[in-house]
């Protein structure tokens, strides 16, 4: 019995097999993103093809940051495709209905977003699985509202409130920096933007400020020692600190040391690292915490004196 692809294969084909092979079954097997079953029953041979990427996404398997309860359905939102990974954005739809509170249900998210009134970056979303993600400007206009999304010192998005003058422009990070067709330089920034004819002085890994209107780059923060730092990934997620050195590791991942604001020391790699700010001034205001992570006994110590005063 044969098992993979036929000559123009048919996908269902009837089979002159003897008694011994009729009724028995093959196991399958994978080949790349494509998976071949092949099996015998009553003299006829199947195959079955997975067909394009996946549309569904179960509960338990979205990211555990969008916080969703485990028991209230069987399937989580699956992001659309978009200028954030899969697993480090934020769905429009869990930003209205489950942080903000504006919704009840999906219905009532669609029929907010579908009467345009959610811009994202300055462009009006309407799909209710846009992604979302770290430092997007979310506006809504009728209520006179802006947001950034950032990071907690718990390493989850949180509902950071904003000004419309800082509503204005965001951050990025130069993922790349290279010469397009006819020798124009451009970068690209972890949000997806494509900027041409940059500042020759803009580098990978510096942070360019970006204006949401025009699109364009009215500054920059080089990355350096002495700038200030938000940790977008690994066990210090959410931390924020000044840089006090980096190493440099051929053949593997650079370590970035960060000192935060409590003179506490830790380290991570260097696609972790976002600069976002010059000194230790930060371009951007941060959430609650301000980007100092605690210890168990600090934050139980911080709780007691939060009741203690509320009893008062």
């Amino acid at each position: 019995m044969q098992c993979g692809l036929y000559e123009k294969s048919p996908w269902i084909r009837l089979g002159g097999f003897d008694g011994a092979e009729r009724g028995s079954v093959e196991d399958g097997f994978a080949g790349g993103d494509t998976l071949f079953v092949a099996g015998v029953v009553a003299g006829t041979e199947i195959q079955r093809r997975a067909r394009g990427p996946k549309k569904h996404m179960k509960r338990l398997a979205a990211p555990k940051h969008w916080m969703l309860d485990k028991m209230t359905g069987t399937y989580a939102p699956k992001p659309s495709a978009g200028p954030h990974k899969q697993r480090e954005c934020l769905p429009l739809i869990v930003f209205l209905r489950n942080r903000l509170k504006y919704a009840l249900n999906g219905r009532e998210v669609r029929n907010i977003l579908m009467q345009r009134l959610v811009k994202v970056d300055g462009k009006v979303r309407t799909d209710s699985t846009y992604p979302t993600g770290f430092l997007d400007v979310i506006s809504i206009d009728k209520t006179d509202e802006h947001f950034r999304l950032i990071y907690d010192i718990k390493g989850r998005f949180t509902v950071h409130r904003i000004t419309a003058e800082e509503g204005k422009f965001k951050l990025g990070k130069v993922r790349r920096c290279q010469l397009g067709a006819g020798g124009i330089p451009y970068v690209v920034t972890h949000d997806g933007r494509t900027v041409r004819f940059p500042d020759p002085l803009i580098k990978v890994n510096d942070t360019v400020k970006i204006d949401l209107e025009s699109g364009k780059i009215v500054d920059f923060i080089k990355f350096e020692v002495g700038n200030l730092v938000m940790v977008t990934g690994g066990r210090s997620m959410g931390s924020v600190g000044v840089i006090t050195h980096r190493e440099r590791h051929n053949g593997g991942f650079d370590i970035v040391h960060v000192k935060d604001a409590n003179e506490r020391l830790f380290a991570t790699r260097l696609t972790n690292v976002f600069v976002i700010g010059a000194g230790s001034e930060p371009w951007i205001s941060l959430p609650k915490g301000k980007g100092i992570k605690l210890t168990i006994a600090e934050e139980r110590d911080a709780r007691r004196a939060k009741a203690t005063e509320a009893s008062a």
